[in-house]
């Protein structure tokens, strides 16, 4: 078995080179700041044959760095390294699209756990989880599975009913501006960012960027759930006339429905 240190203060030139041998398993980052917690790892995850710890990290940023270099499949984080940082598992599911992400906390709290899977974790487990249940913990969420225990989905259920309930609310309903809706009813009709773009008469990286200012006031993760909201809460009925006279001075003779989102 193969094990990384990756350690930020060495030059690349000094760092221990990836087994380049092609070897079946789970590649796994250990993320923690303390070192006695990645040694307990490392030796839980070295009695199984399918499971491989390619790095270890003790800071955020070394993670990144890590994630460029060695192919992962699954990152085991601390949740203290992304306290604060809101930002911080957005930018971790960019940059390494197809690694897992599990995140280890000290406590179990409602609101941090719902945005946690909300933002792209795969996994929420406590520090004092057992070994046993660890390594089953890595290898169902290596298969692509989530890993969520009965509390969790209670919290994650509670919360989608609050937030379809805040979106038929009058009283607590996001403002959104006449552009915002304008691309939420093109959204709704299947176009692409390109096909928004030139109706709206502006560029793709515009339509990017408005819509995830869109996602955060809604609290939806991608088009598809865009879409669905605003269908089932009718969320564009009351500005449809205001949304479509946005768009009247660019519009052209419009194109057949997409299924496709």
């Amino acid at each position: 078995m193969t094990v990384v240190n990756f350690d930020p203060i060495r030059s690349n030139e000094d760092l221990p080179e990836e087994d380049s041998t092609p070897s079946a398993g789970i590649r796994v980052i250990l993320a923690d700041s303390q070192a006695i917690y990645r040694v307990g790892m490392k030796k839980v995850f070295a009695l199984e044959d399918d499971i491989r710890v390619v790095a270890q990290v003790e800071t955020l940023q070394n993670l990144y760095a890590a994630l460029q270099r060695y192919p992962t499949d699954v990152v085991l984080l601390e949740g203290q390294l992304i306290s604060g940082t809101i930002d911080a598992i957005p930018e971790l599911v960019r940059q390494a699209p197809e690694a897992k992400l599990i995140v280890q906390v000290t406590e179990s709290d409602e609101s941090n756990t719902v945005e946690l899977y909300r933002r792209g974790v795969r996994g929420v487990v406590p520090r004092s989880i057992s070994p046993d249940l660890l390594v089953k913990c890595v290898r169902k969420i290596a298969e692509g599975e989530t890993w969520i225990d009965n509390q969790s989905i209670s919290w994650v259920i509670e919360a989608y009913r609050s937030q379809a309930t805040s979106l038929t609310d009058p009283k607590v309903q996001p403002k959104l501006s006449k552009k915002e809706l304008a691309i939420i009813s093109c959204i709704t009709r299947g176009m692409r960012n390109k096909e928004i773009a030139y109706q709206i008469g502006t560029t793709e990286q515009v339509i990017k960027n408005y819509l995830r200012k869109v996602y955060d006031k809604l609290g939806v993760s991608d088009r598809l759930e865009l879409a669905l909201y605003c269908l089932h809460h009718e969320l564009l009925k009351k500005y449809l006339v205001d949304a479509e006279g946005q768009m009247a001075p660019h519009t052209e003779p419009s194109q057949p429905l997409r299924a496709k989102m």
